[in-house]
C-alpha cells in the first residue's frame, strides 16, 4: 500500500511539475536546458549529464585525474575510498570480490559500464563480481548511493557505480603505462584514439599478471592472475542532428584460488563481455533528445581442478543479457527537463557442477522484463531543484511491480551552502538460479526496499575548504536467502517431484541500516591538499532470531583519509589511510574479524613534457588482516612504473 501510495504521489509531483513546464514553454519557447553546459555534471543520479548542485541524491566522482593518482589497478580498490563503501575478497586480484553500499547486499549493487547494467545472471544471486574488474581505460567512476531503482531498476537498492571508458578524441592520441613489482606483478596498458569532427574511435587494452600470494590465510602456496582485456568506442557523426556510437568491453582473466579448508590447485576462468549500439537523434534544435539503444552482456565463468584429471571441469556457469531500450530527454524550458524511457529485457543462465561425489543437474532459466520509467527535475525556486521519478516493471514470473522517488536540492548562499534530501523506493527481483536452480522457487517474490538521505554540504575559506555531512537510511523487506530443510518436514518446497532437496530459496529476511557519512576536502595551499571520509553504518537484522543483530560482513565504522603535496620540482606525493573496524562473520554475532588500518604511499615525477614515472608502495606497515574467514590479503608490496602520452 505504501509503495502504490508513494508512487501515486510521485505521478501527481509529474503532473503538477509537467504544468509548470508547460506554462514557463510559453512564456519563453526558445529557451533550452543549461546541463550540459556546467562545468562539473554527473548522469548517473537522472540518466542525463546535470549539475551536481542540481542533484539532490548522494553522488561521489573518481575522475581521470584521481584514477591516475590512486594507481589502483582493481576497480574496487577505488570505490571503497570513496564514503560509505566497503569490500570483501576471497584472496587477491581475481578472487569473488563483493562491494557493498550502506551495509547494502552486494548484489543489491548495480554496475553500469558504458552505459549497459552489467550484473551477471548466472550468479546465485545475481550480483556482480569486481574481481576481475581492471581500471585500464577508465576515465571516470560515479557512486550513487540509496535506493535507485526508478531509473535504474532491479538490484539498485544500495546505489549505482557507474563506469564510463575514455571517448575517443578528434585529431590521433596515445598512451601507454607500464609497470611491474613485488609478487611477480606485471601491467602493460596502451591506448589509442584518432578521427575527425565526423567521426572517431578509441581502442585500449592491457595485459596484468601477478604471481599472487596464498588465498588461504594459512597457507603457502602461491595463487596468481592473469587477465587480458580490450575496450573500444566508435563514435559518428551521421547529419547534423543524428549520430551513432558503438561500445564494447572485453575481459578475459584466469585465477588460481583456495577453499577454506587450505591450499588448493584449483583454478577458474572468467570471460565477460559488454557491447552497446546506440543511435541518437536530436530534436528541436536539441531540446529533444533521442537514444535507442541494443546492449548485450555474456559472462561465462568455469572452474577446474587438475588434481582430478588435466583440465578437469568441476563447475561452469553462463549468463547473458540482451536489452532493447529507448531514453528521450526534453528540456521544457529553462531550468526544467524531463527524462523518459523504455527497456525489454531479455536474461538466461545455465549452470552445472561436475566435481566428483557431488554433481549437480544442469540448472537453467530464462526471464523476460518490460519497464518504463519518467523523470521530471525543475528549478522551481532560485537555488532550489525538486525531482520527481516513477517506473513500472513488468516480470514475466512475478508480475508487475510499481516505485517512486524524489529529490530536492536547494543551493544557498552564493552556492556556498548545498543541502539536499532525496527518499527513493528500490526492488531486487529474484534472480535466475534462485527461481530455477535445484534449490529454486518460482513462488518467490521480489525484495523491496525504502531509503533515505538528506545532506548538507559548506564551502568555507573562500572555497579552499569543503565540508558535508549526510544521514541515511534504509529499510528492506522480503529479502530473499537459503532456507533450510529438516527432517522430517511436511514443507511441500522440501520436495520436488517427491525427490528431497536440502532446502530452497524463500523470502525470510528483513534488514535495516541507518548512518553518517562524514567528508572533508581542503586545499590548504596550492602545493598541498588533503581529502578524508568517515562513516558510521549500523546495518542490522530486522526480523527473526538474529533481529538486532549486526549484519554479516559490514563494519560498522570505516574512513579514508589521503594526503598530497607537490614539491617544488614537480614530485607529487599521497599518502593514503583506510580505516575499518571490526566485523562479525556470522548472524549470531559470535564470530568476529578485528578492525585494521592500511597505509599506502604514492609518488609520480614528470620527466618529460608527455612522460612521467611512478611508484607506490602499498600497505607500507605490512598490515595482517582479514576481510573473510580465512582468506588471506596482501601484504607490503612496492611497484614502479611509468606513463606516456604521444
Amino acid at each position: 500500500m505504501m509503495k502504490l501510495l508513494f508512487a501515486g504521489a510521485s505521478l501527481a509531483a509529474l503532473c503538477c511539475a509537467n504544468a509548470a513546464f508547460a506554462q514557463q514553454q510559453a512564456a519563453d519557447p526558445d529557451v533550452t536546458s543549461d546541463a550540459a553546459t556546467v562545468a562539473e555534471v554527473v548522469a548517473t543520479a537522472t540518466r542525463s549529464p546535470q549539475s551536481v548542485s542540481r542533484i539532490g541524491s548522494s553522488v561521489s566522482v573518481i575522475d581521470a585525474e584521481q584514477i591516475k593518482e590512486r594507481q589502483a589497478p582493481l576497480i574496487g580498490d577505488l570505490l571503497i575510498q570513496t564514503p560509505g563503501v566497503s569490500m570483501t575478497r576471497n584472496g587477491g586480484p581475481g578472487a569473488t570480490a563483493t562491494i557493498n553500499i550502506r551495509g547494502a547486499e552486494g548484489h543489491h549493487t548495480v554496475v553500469i559500464i558504458d552505459g549497459v547494467k552489467l550484473n551477471d545472471p548466472s550468479a546465485p544471486q545475481g550480483g556482480f563480481s569486481f574481481g576481475n574488474l581492471l581500471t585500464g581505460d577508465v576515465s571516470r567512476i560515479e557512486v550513487l548511493r540509496g535506493a535507485q531503482s526508478t531509473l535504474w531498476g532491479s538490484q539498485a537498492i544500495g546505489g549505482v557505480v557507474n563506469i564510463v571508458t575514455a571517448e575517443p578524441e578528434p585529431g590521433f592520441a596515445a598512451d601507454v603505462t607500464a609497470e611491474a613489482g613485488q609478487r611477480d606483478t606485471q601491467y602493460l596498458r596502451l591506448g589509442v584514439s584518432g578521427g575527425s569532427e565526423r567521426a572517431s574511435v578509441r581502442l585500449a587494452g592491457g595485459l596484468f599478471h601477478t604471481g599472487g600470494f596464498s588465498s588461504f590465510a594459512a597457507g603457502t602456496e602461491k595463487d596468481g592472475y592473469d587477465n587480458a582485456g580490450v575496450s573500444g568506442r566508435f563514435n559518428a557523426k551521421l547529419t547534423e542532428t543524428a549520430s551513432l556510437d558503438v561500445r564494447a568491453v572485453y575481459s578475459d582473466g584466469e585465477n588460481e584460488f583456495d577453499g577454506f579448508a587450505g591450499d588448493s590447485a584449483e583454478f577458474g576462468k572468467t570471460k565477460e563481455l559488454v557491447a552497446y549500439t546506440g543511435l541518437n537523434l536530436a530534436l528541436m534544435d536539441g531540446r529533444f533528445r533521442n537514444r535507442l539503444g541494443y546492449a548485450y552482456t555474456d559472462t561465462d565463468r568455469k572452474n577446474y581442478d587438475p588434481t582430478l584429471a588435466p583440465d578437469a571441469l568441476t563447475f561452469a556457469a553462463v549468463g547473458q543479457n540482451r536489452r532493447l531500450e529507448y531514453q528521450g530527454s526534453f528540456a521544457i524550458a529553462e531550468g526544467y527537463d524531463a527524462t523518459f524511457g523504455a527497456e525489454t529485457e531479455h536474461s538466461r543462465f545455465r549452470t552445472a557442477s561436475f566435481f566428483p561425489g557431488f554433481p549437480s543437474p544442469p540448472a537453467l532459466g530464462r526471464s523476460r522484463t518490460d519497464s518504463v520509467y519518467a523523470q521530471v527535475q525543475g528549478d522551481v525556486l532560485p537555488g532550489l531543484t525538486l525531482t520527481g521519478g516513477i517506473r513500472y516493471d513488468d516480470h514475466d514470473v512475478f508480475g508487475g511491480q510499481t516505485l517512486g522517488q524524489a529529490a530536492a536540492a536547494w543551493t544557498l548562499n552564493d552556492g556556498a551552502t548545498v543541502v539536499r534530501a532525496s527518499f527513493g523506493q528500490g526492488f531486487r527481483a529474484p534472480s535466475l538460479y534462485e527461481l530455477f536452480s535445484e534449490y529454486g522457487n518460482t513462488t518467490l517474490r521480489p525484495e523491496d526496499a525504502d531509503s533515505w538521505d538528506a545532506s548538507i554540504s559548506q564551502r568555507l575559506l573562500d572555497g579552499d575548504l569543503v565540508l558535508s555531512a549526510t544521514y541515511f537510511g534504509r529499510e528492506a523487506t522480503n529479502e530473499i536467502n537459503f532456507f533450510s530443510c529438516f527432517a522430517p518436514t511436511t514443507d511441500p518446497l522440501c520436495a520436488v517431484g517427491g525427490i528431497p532437496r536440502f532446502g530452497y530459496y524463500a523470502n525470510v529476511q528483513e534488514t535495516k541500516a541507518k548512518g553518517v557519512e562524514l567528508a572533508a576536502e581542503y586545499q590548504a595551499t596550492k602545493a598541498f591538499s588533503l581529502s578524508a571520509n568517515y562513516t558510521i553504518t549500523e546495518a542490522e537484522f530486522a526480523a527473526g532470531s538474529n533481529i538486532g543483530n549486526q549484519l554479516v560482513r559490514r563494519p560498522k565504522q570505516m574512513g579514508n583519509l589521503h594526503l598530497n603535496y607537490t614539491w617544488p620540482n614537480d614530485l607529487v606525493t599521497t599518502a593514503s589511510v583506510r580505516y575499518v573496524g571490526e566485523v562479525f562473520t556470522n548472524a549470531s554475532n559470535t564470530a568476529r574479524l578485528d578492525s585494521y588500518v592500511v597505509v599506502d604511499l604514492r609518488g609520480s615525477y614528470p620527466v618529460a613534457d608527455k612522460i612521467e614515472i611512478f611508484g607506490r608502495v602499498e600497505n607500507l606497515f605490512d598490515e595482517d588482516y582479514r576481510t573473510v574467514p580465512n582468506f588471506g590479503t596482501a601484504g607490503r608490496g612496492a611497484f614502479a612504473g611509468v606513463r606516456a602520452r604521444f
